[in-house]
């Protein structure tokens, strides 16, 4: 996808916005990596994860009457598991530590989440509009043929081409 190092570049500035922040991964919603800046976790693995949890997260919404799915908060004894919904095919996942101030975790990632999902979907419909192989020559237009050189005036004699008519003296 083209837009995989602006999405890595929005992952690196919020890791350093908030630096109790572990880890932060860009999934599409069907568990395929986009990008990632998680040290230390397989990023394949948790974007798996991170879709069957979606998967169950949505259901449940749907179930509930709750609406479209937004976010997710998972809390362990060492930290904080946190997807949001980034654009209408990807999901952003974000590891926190123990400590983290969960509002602003919140806060941070439902914005990186909203940019990760406008630059996703820009990508997609990028890629969903057709555009000319790039291997095809660009066809020009037939050449005009020349116009006819004007007759020459009248009572004008045949002369060489160019030159002047002659006149009697």
């Amino acid at each position: 996808m083209a837009a995989e190092r602006e999405v890595l570049d929005e992952l690196q500035r919020l890791r350093a916005r908030v630096p109790l922040l572990s880890g932060a991964l860009a999934a599409s919603a069907d568990g395929l990596v986009l990008a990632q800046d998680t040290a230390g976790t397989e990023a394949e693995s948790l974007a798996a994860l991170t879709a069957a949890a979606l998967g169950v997260a949505v259901r449940l919404t749907d179930a509930t009457g709750r609406g479209s799915f937004r976010e997710l908060l998972v809390r362990g004894e060492q930290g904080y598991v946190a997807t949001y919904a980034a654009g209408s095919s990807a999901v952003l996942t974000l590891l926190a530590e123990d400590r983290i101030n969960v509002g602003r975790l919140h806060l941070e990632g439902r914005r990186a989440g909203a940019r990760i999902g406008a630059l996703v979907d820009a990508a997609l419909d990028r890629a969903a509009t057709p555009q000319p192989p790039a291997e095809y020559p660009r066809v020009r237009p037939p050449a005009r043929p020349a116009a006819p050189p004007p007759p020459p005036p009248a009572g004008a004699s045949p002369g060489t081409p160019g030159s002047l008519p002659r006149r009697p003296v």
